[in-house]
């Protein structure tokens, strides 16, 4: 029902079709990115769009920006999940790529994290488990994690739905740290993701999943008092962010086996 192209700027075009009832724009978050919640006919959507060509507040100039909703689309069009919302297509826009989705309801971890760590630790591995099939997919078809952290995750505490985005880092296949310091927070950051000419590939992925469920199972930290999951887990989150797996592929078994 979107069409491929339009020749309005993306806000005054989703007026003309719909209510827009939520705006996400430089008051909650600083990269350049601006997003809509719009009811068309009745249904709730998400559209996202790399912003304003002519700002010049973002970090990343509007090209590179652009390139990241890019590729986020062209991974929404790969990849179906039950974490994901539905992808319903990239439009053509004055301000470069606009990307349609579901409206997937839930709270922010990025602000709702203590109430998310507050649940049992059998809710919240319910949720890694989600989360790590998603990546077992994602890591199978050549993706490889980029800038994941807590303010990529919406949770819906009635449903228990987690729901995954702002995937535009992902990248298809192993590539060379080209920044130095990535994008990402240091709570769940590899090594590689600091260091300029490393390689960044599943390895960095499995790393940053440990690192995650150290965040949301613990204190950030690998002290074992801290850590609310069993032995087992623990010793597989150890081993994930200390001598490395050789793959995604080999966390993620070593995790079911013990889940």
């Amino acid at each position: 029902m979107f069409p491929a192209k339009i020749d309005e700027q993306p806000d005054v075009y989703l007026n003309s079709i719909g209510e827009v009832f939520a705006e996400f724009g430089a008051n909650t978050q600083d990269s350049g990115n601006i997003s809509y919640g719009v009811t068309v006919d009745g249904y709730r959507y998400f559209v996202k769009t790399a912003g304003r060509p002519d700002d010049p507040k973002p970090f990343s100039p509007a090209e590179q920006r652009q390139e990241g909703v890019r590729r986020a689309g062209q991974l929404a069009a790969e990849i179906e999940h039950d974490t994901l919302p539905a992808y319903h297509g990239l439009i053509e826009t004055p301000w470069g790529p606009a990307l349609v989705f579901d409206w997937r309801e839930g709270d922010h971890l990025g602000t709702h994290l203590d109430r998310f760590r507050a649940l049992s630790a059998d809710e919240i591995t319910e949720a890694l488990d989600q989360l790590y099939d998603l990546h077992d997919v994602l890591s199978s078809a050549g993706w490889v994690e980029g800038d994941f952290y807590d303010g990529s995750l919406l949770y819906d505490f009635d449903t228990h739905q987690l729901t995954v985005m702002d995937l535009d880092d992902y990248r298809p296949g192993a590539y060379s740290n080209d920044m130095g310091r990535m994008f990402g927070s240091t709570r769940f950051m590899a090594p590689e993701e600091l260091t300029l000419g490393d390689v960044i590939d599943d390895r960095t992925t499995t790393f940053v999943m440990a690192r995650t469920a150290l965040v949301l199972l613990s204190d950030g930290t690998l002290d074992r008092p801290a850590f609310r999951g069993t032995d087992a887990q623990y010793a597989i989150l150890e081993e994930a962010t200390t001598t490395r797996y050789d793959s995604y592929q080999a966390f993620y078994s070593a995790w079911l086996e013990v889940s």
